[in-house]
């Protein structure tokens, strides 16, 4: 088949675009090659158009013949402030709208979109009295007090956290995580209006080689590699203690691999993670100990919108794409602690 990648440049649509091509499928790939996550003056990389996909004269020549889209372009990551509010709501909102409406002109009727865990805000937790909760808000003056668990609203008590399936509530807590629901939502409504397929794989926290370093619009475990390449400490928000799902961006490229080659009709959001969760304060041990560096250093700092602990339940991709992750953590980990990272600009915002 002939596939569209867009962010083809990027941490994640690089290893994807390979995936594609080494299973036999024709990819065209387009990039913008933002600042913010490629660095002043980055050189487009052969085999890639520089593309703005906000831009539909420039897209739509393309998209001829595309039978399926792998949309991986986006502004990504917890950014600086609310200044970032515009380029989010540009890039990842206005673009997938513009890239929607040409795949429409194109006749092209499926979409493979890259979601992520943070359209649900908060994980799903339960109470031993109580069942499934929705649990207390958690403060400033509780985080600034080191209470970081999540409590039932009924009895206060200490939440366990369970698994999130596709069906949770979805409640964004950042501006990425509000674009991020934004991509979908449009994703729906246009299947809806076209009987066009989408495939949104929630990628969960993925790491590998790669990742642009040192800059805010990166995942943790990038800063992480990042302070030990310079000799520092990795800072550790909270107690280290909250729960995520790390995943190798192999995985992540099998997962669109997968997405391509089984059309899913209507809208199918599905968790792509390695369903083998641990802390962050672990992830950050290990790489330092790997790398053979400095122990990490627990601040107990915080950020407002961080959320305490999201697992993802995996049954769903498995059942409805085949797919489940292969790269064990340790294994991961140990490829990441040494893999290169891609040069970026720290304080450089994207541009609207």
């Amino acid at each position: 088949m002939r596939v569209l990648v867009t962010g083809a440049s990027g941490f994640i649509g690089r290893h994807v675009g390979r995936g594609l091509a080494a299973e036999g499928h024709d990819v065209v790939q387009v990039d913008l090659l933002l600042a913010s996550a490629h660095g002043e003056g980055a050189l487009t990389p052969e085999g890639v158009h520089r593309i703005d996909v906000r831009d539909a004269d420039a897209l739509a020549p393309w998209m001829a013949g595309v039978d399926v889209v792998c949309h991986q372009a986006a502004v990504v990551g917890a950014g600086i402030d609310a200044a970032d509010a515009p380029a989010f709501a540009s890039h990842n909102d206005f673009g997938t709208a513009v890239l929607l409406a040409t795949m429409q002109a194109a006749g092209c009727r499926r979409l493979v979109l890259a979601s992520s865990m943070v359209v649900y805000g908060d994980g799903r937790y339960t109470c031993s009295d109580h069942g499934t909760v929705t649990p207390l808000p958690r403060t400033s003056s509780d985080l600034e007090a080191g209470a970081y668990d999540c409590r039932c609203p009924f009895d206060g008590s200490v939440l366990s956290w369970a698994l999130v399936d596709e069906d949770a509530p979805l409640r964004p807590r950042s501006l990425y995580a509000a674009s991020k629901l934004a991509q979908e939502h449009y994703a729906l409504a246009w299947s809806l209006a076209t009987g066009g397929s989408v495939t949104a794989l929630r990628y969960h926290n993925v790491y590998g080689e790669g990742m642009p370093r040192d800059t805010p619009y990166s995942g943790v475990a990038a800063m992480f590699r990042s302070s030990l390449e310079a000799g520092d400490a990795p800072r550790v928000y909270e107690d280290g203690r909250q729960t995520r799902d790390f995943v190798d961006v192999r995985d992540v490229a099998a997962a669109n691999v997968a997405a391509v080659g089984h059309e899913l009709a209507g809208f199918h959001p599905l968790n792509i993670c390695s369903g083998r969760p641990g802390t962050i304060g672990e992830v950050a041990a290990r790489l330092s100990t790997l790398h053979g560096g400095p122990a990490p250093v627990v601040t107990g700092q915080f950020r407002p919108g961080d959320v305490r602990h999201v697992v993802a339940d995996p049954a769903r991709a498995e059942e409805l794409l085949g797919f489940r992750a292969g790269v064990g953590i340790d294994d991961g980990l140990a490829a990441f602690a040494h893999a290169p990272l891609r040069d970026a600009v720290p304080t450089a915002r994207p541009r609207v």
